[in-house]
């Protein structure tokens, strides 16, 4: 059963460390939700109260321009009145200065004439005597009516009626509206006046004025009234008796009812007037105060849309910050700034992981960094000198230093400094980015020890491939020098010696007699070819000693150096072992060098295998019985063309049968071969070691048969000028 990790959430380990977790995300939400809640609560308070404060205000105005429309319309019906009255009055003292001392008929009828011409309001003047029968009457000329002699003498009359209130009074009465039609079959509404004439305290007769309502209204009314206006006598249970002005209609409807009382009767004057909506300026201080309400609800929305985009704006810094945090925590790369003084500004926690000081113990040194060397504090310094100078922009690609912890073990670090620049686009200090390396130091020695140790044994694996070809090589030496040896013995032993030796013959390999007598010295023959045998036997050895030599260098460990040499001298060093398996598959090797190439820059023992072991698998590529041209080129040249233009291109090709194209795509696979005795590992350690050089190892078809093997290795210096 594994152990609960951390992730965990309800098992194990995740059960403790999510439980605190629930209250305090509870608590972080609640109080989140207060803070909105109260800050929202205050804005919308403040928005309900503008908002109220502005329709109360519009309501007041509206509310001020209706009384001042119902109070003009109040004043101008109160005048309406007040002009009637008046006009009734005058026209009542003109039908008792008609009467004013006892005018005869001819005079009456001329008075009565012009007051009817006068007033317009008066349809017809009748003089009655005591009995209610009419003596004399006049009309008016404006409206000629029919009227009815016998229903106007009735007792039941409205006139009778009118009269005997009169008489009762002892002063002027009306009568009652009362419809009078026309010829023209309409007809309007009448009012009477009876006025009671007295002589003598005697009643001696009655003067009844009839008016018409309409007419009252058109000459009396009329020149006051608006075009919005409408006036009209109504009985008190609202029936309208007359009606004056154009029915106009609006959005909102006004009236005023006035009391026009009479002796003997009571009119209602009604004025009606109809208004548009209430203006919402209806004055100076009201269109003030609504400006002012506009432009505060217009700074309350900019400030409602500003404080909502700083707010957006704080989470969202607040976010960013948090998660640059969580970043900054969670890297392991360190991170440090400075200003242009070379103060460090900040580290995050890998950086002080890294150097085993905390942020406060950093924060702020300028002059030596405490997770400097005591040894390179100067290098240090002066590197740091030009790089706040801006003399030197530091690579791109970093660079590798050293560094010290606080218990003062020294670690590698890689360094990549970039300049800091501020939002407008100044310099203000320079972020530096750390990575210790240590471990990527100690893989690559594992690697480097590693590949030693593979190399060492392809190494020994070829020689052991390559035993019976060094024994064979070793044997002929070796023969020849122990024959050089027994002649030279033979020809140096005195001449009484029992078992005489036949002579050595230079260069030939085999015995004589001898012609010299027992006892006598050497002669000069015989010691030129004592000299002649040991030349050979220096030879021989030479030669022994070079083939065992190559082995030796082939095999021995050495330490990874590259160094700066010819090509010829890689190629020289092999072709001793090349020349073995070269005599034993009746292989011609060829080289050829091309003349005023520069120096090469690598490491010797590792190039010399790569083309050893090209050239072996070029040659057991021909060991084939059906092939009987059996060459190995091996060519050196500068390249002329590509990324790699000025590199040492070498060329092995043989005449072999070829490479199939299931095989090329495997061909550098580890541990991958198509012979039984082999392990799969020397093309793939042989790009390995071009890969490590900076070269390219690649191969191709060679016309008519064979393949052609390539790789490029790095010139150490400028390429030699031709003479």
């Amino acid at each position: 059963m594994n152990p609960p990790t951390p992730d965990d959430s309800t098992t194990g380990l995740g059960a403790p460390l999510e439980a605190p977790l629930q209250p305090r995300r509870r608590r972080t939400l609640l109080q989140r939700w207060r803070g909105a809640w109260r800050r929202w609560s205050l804005w919308t308070a403040l928005v309900s109260l503008v908002v109220a404060m502005l329709a109360t205000l519009v309501w007041l105005a509206g509310r001020y321009e209706e009384s001042q429309v119902q109070s003009q319309l109040e004043r101008d019906a109160a005048d309406a009145v007040a002009d009637i009255r008046v006009s009734l009055s005058r026209t009542l003292q003109n039908l008792q200065a008609l009467h004013a001392n006892d005018p005869g008929e001819l005079a009456w009828e001329v008075g009565a004439a012009d007051l009817v011409r006068n007033h317009r309001e008066l349809i017809r003047i009748e003089w009655r005597d005591a009995a209610m029968r009419v003596r004399d009457h006049q009309q008016s000329p404006y409206r000629p009516l029919a009227w009815d002699r016998r229903l106007r003498e009735s007792s039941q009359s409205d006139a009778a009626i009118a009269c005997a209130n009169a008489r009762r009074l002892s002063s002027p009465a009306y009568s009652s509206s009362y419809f009078q039609p026309h010829g023209d079959g309409l007809g309007s509404e009448m009012m009477d006046l009876c006025l009671p004439l007295t002589s003598g305290g005697k009643l001696t007769g009655f003067v009844v004025a009839t008016f018409s309502l309409r007419e009252i209204l058109l000459n009396l009314v009329a020149p006051n009234l608006t075009r919005r206006q409408e006036a009209s006598f109504i009985e008190p249970d609202g029936t309208r008796l007359a009606v004056l002005g154009a029915a106009r209609k609006g959005s909102r409807m006004f009236t005023s009812q006035h009391l026009l009382d009479m002796p003997g009767s009571t009119l209602v004057l009604r004025m009606d007037t109809w208004h548009a909506a209430p203006s919402l300026f209806p004055n100076v201080l009201t269109a003030l105060v609504t400006a002012m309400s506009i432009a505060l609800v217009t700074v309350m929305a900019v400030l409602v849309r500003d404080n909502r985009r700083r707010l957006r704006a704080e989470r969202e810094l607040a976010d960013a910050l948090a998660f640059r945090k969580a970043m900054e925590d969670s890297l392991v790369t360190g991170l440090r700034a400075r200003d242009l003084e070379g103060r460090i500004t900040y580290v995050n926690p890998a950086f002080c992981a890294m150097v085993g000081f905390s942020a406060a113990e950093l924060l702020g040194q300028s002059v030596t960094a405490p997770y400097w060397p005591p040894e390179l504090v100067d290098e240090y310094r002066e590197r740091q000198a030009v790089r706040l100078s801006g003399g030197e922009v530091p690579p791109r690609e970093g660079f590798e230093s050293v560094f010290m912890r606080k218990d003062g073990t020294r670690f590698p670090v890689l360094i990549i400094e970039a300049p800091l620049i501020n939002a407008q686009g100044q310099h203000t200090g320079w972020m530096s980015a750390f990575l210790d390396i240590s471990e990527q130091r100690r893989i690559e020695e594992l690697s480097r020890a590693s590949q030693e140790r593979l190399q060492a044994t392809a190494r020994l694996a070829t020689v052991g491939e390559m035993a019976s070809l060094l024994s064979h090589e070793l044997n002929q030496p070796l023969a020849a020098i122990s024959s050089y040896a027994t002649g030279s013995i033979n020809l140096l032993e005195p001449a009484s010696s029992t078992a005489p030796a036949a002579p050595y013959a230079a260069g030939t390999g085999t015995a004589t007699g001898s012609t010299e007598s027992p006892g006598t010295p050497p002669s000069a023959d015989d010691v030129e070819g004592v000299r002649m045998a040991l030349t050979q036997i220096a030879r021989q050895a030479e030669r022994a000693g070079k083939v065992i030599k190559s082995v030796h260098d082939f095999v021995r460990r050495r330490d990874q150096a590259r160094e700066s040499l010819p090509a010829q001298q890689l190629l020289d060093a092999i072709l001793p072992l090349v020349s073995l398996q070269a005599r034993k598959l009746r292989v011609r090797v060829q080289t050829h060098v091309e003349p005023g190439l520069p120096l090469v820059l690598c490491d010797r023992t590792m190039v010399e295998q790569v083309l050893l072991n090209l050239a072996r698998n070029a040659m057991q590529a021909m060991d084939h019985p059906d092939i009987h041209q059996r060459v190995l080129d091996i060519s050196v040249l500068k390249t002329a063309t590509g990324q790699r233009a000025g590199w040492i291109k070498f060329t092995v090709t043989d005449l072999g049968t070829g490479i199939d194209s299931d095989v090329a795509a495997k061909l550098f696979t580890p541990f991958y071969t198509t012979r039984s005795e082999g392990m799969g590992l020397g093309l793939s350690m042989c790009r390995t070691v071009i890969e490590q050089h900076g070269g390219f190892l690649g191969f191709a078809a060679n016309e008519p048969r064979g393949t052609v093997f390539t790789f490029t290795l790095p010139v150490a210096s400028p390429p030699a000028q031709s003479p």
